[in-house]
């Protein structure tokens, strides 16, 4: 018996050899637009991280006052404290002049501390002039708003708010920078 071979059909015959230019350039966009959606990511990533640290310094900032307002219970817990005072850069704004006088008596010549010279008030004076300084130096665009209740009668209380200038990166938008003004509010019981 005699078998004979079928012969394949003709089309059948081709075979894939590879990639074309086409397949490569479409392979490359694709990868190029990925890549570009890391790199969006990265950088919003960054620009949350530097918010994230203006916020947890104007919350250290605050808490330092209130350490400081801690301390001197003397002027503070007592009454004596103005009911508001603004601070802007190394500007101290007191309608009564208290914590806005240069509190330099409370230091020597070289910068130590002076006990023995400081008063409640010039202490006071002297802690709200550094809290100043550490501020300005640590947040863009500073401000802070301070209010303490004066009766003695009932505990005394303060709130402290820290603002500040951050930038913020649209997600939506090509490269736009939209600057925002947040504020950090403590309540203070010295």
């Amino acid at each position: 018996m005699y078998l004979k071979r079928h012969a394949k059909p003709q089309a059948s015959r081709t075979a894939v050899a590879g990639f074309g230019l086409i397949e490569v350039l479409i392979s490359l966009v694709i990868i190029a637009v990925g890549l570009l959606g890391i790199e969006k990511m990265e950088a919003l990533a960054y620009a949350s991280t530097g918010i994230a640290s203006g916020r947890a310094i104007a919350a250290i900032e605050a808490e330092s006052l209130a350490a400081e307002m801690h301390a001197n219970r003397a002027f503070w817990a007592a009454g004596a404290a103005p009911a508001y005072f603004y601070v802007s850069g190394l500007t101290v704004t007191d309608p009564t002049s208290t914590v806005n006088v240069a509190g330099a008596a409370c230091s020597t010549a070289s910068g130590a501390p002076n006990p023995a010279a400081c008063t409640p008030a010039t202490m006071a004076a002297f802690d709200v002039e550094q809290w100043a300084a550490a501020l300005q130096a640590l947040l863009p665009n500073d401000g802070a708003y301070v209010t303490c209740t004066t009766s003695v009668i009932a505990p005394v209380n303060c709130t402290i708010t820290v603002s500040w200038a951050e930038n913020n990166v649209s997600i939506n938008a090509q490269g736009t920078i939209a600057q925002n003004s947040p504020s950090y509010t403590l309540y203070v019981e010295p």
